[in-house]
């Protein structure tokens, strides 16, 4: 009968013990026992890929790294601890590297990278697209269409946003651009606004002929946006080529892609307005033209 006490109290002291030291282990978890890395080596090298035009390997170091994010000045993405990426564009850039590591921890570094020249195919051929300075804002004309100037474009934080009070009241800008023939393009630009308009356009146009100040430009029509054919009603923002809905004149579908039977000069035009126009403007930023 003793015995049998003796046992259950061996028992029930080796289960107290086994108990005592998973609650041990739980207290640990987080603090100390590597479970969280405490420092990240986001350390990477740039290489530029043999063969390839504005195309660069970046390398990060792998030790204590789970996950990588690459920014190349438009916010970063997702990719692998080996990454290409492309640049067509000249420029001075920033390379960034977010490395991941064991529970979460990141660590961050950055590394400068200068493009001397624009892909020569898929080189962006607007000239001030981003709107950064003023001599980006000077690339672009006023084509003044409404009579008393109630309706305007403006220029801040890197883009450029027309203004109506509507009535029907909008504004143009523009500038010219030099093309091959037969050779295809596609336009697109980030647009924006966090509320809707009624019976209003934004529209893109790359025609042959010259903008004339008081006179509506209907050239060559490629993408946009139309309440009446659906979009531009509620708050919008992203690539004009996803949120638009205005079919292109050529093909007669929404397509950004464009093309010209002779070499030369192009007008890349912008024009918006409306009757029932957003108290907010509608904002452009990004305007590219590339070779495809």
């Amino acid at each position: 009968m003793n015995l049998n006490i003796n046992l259950k109290k061996n028992v029930f002291l080796m289960l107290a013990v086994a108990l005592g030291t998973l609650s041990s282990c739980d207290d640990d978890a987080g603090s100390g026992n590597g479970l969280t890395a405490s420092s990240v080596d986001a350390s990477f090298t740039i290489t530029p890929v043999a063969g390839a035009v504005n195309t660069y390997l970046m390398t990060a170091q792998t030790k204590g790294v789970i996950g990588s994010k690459w920014d190349t000045g438009d916010g970063a993405l997702i990719g692998k601890n080996t990454q290409v990426i492309s640049l067509p564009d000249a420029g001075a850039y920033t390379i960034t590297h977010t490395a991941i590591g064991a529970g979460g921890a990141t660590g961050k570094a950055s590394l400068p990278l200068v493009v001397a020249t624009s892909d020569p195919v898929k080189g962006n051929l607007v000239k001030g697209g981003k709107f950064e300075t003023t001599a980006d804002q000077a690339q672009w004309t006023v084509c003044n269409l409404s009579a008393n100037g109630s309706a305007f474009w403006s220029y801040a934080n890197k883009s450029a946003t027309i203004h109506s009070p509507g009535g029907w009241a909008q504004e143009g800008i523009y500038q010219a651009i030099d093309v091959v023939k037969d050779k295809e393009y596609t336009i697109d630009m980030l647009v924006s606004c966090p509320s809707g308009s009624d019976e209003t356009w934004f529209e893109v146009y790359a025609g042959k002929s010259v903008p004339k100040s008081g006179v509506e430009y209907k050239d060559n029509k490629v993408m946009g946006l139309s309440t009446w054919d659906g979009c531009a009603k509620a708050a919008f923002s992203g690539w004009l080529s996803s949120v638009g809905c205005v079919k292109n004149d050529a093909t007669g579908t929404v397509k950004n892609v464009v093309k010209f039977d002779t070499t030369g000069k192009i007008y890349l035009l912008i024009r918006c307005g409306g009757n029932t126009f957003t108290k907010d403007g509608i904002t452009v930023s990004k305007i590219e033209m590339r070779g495809k």
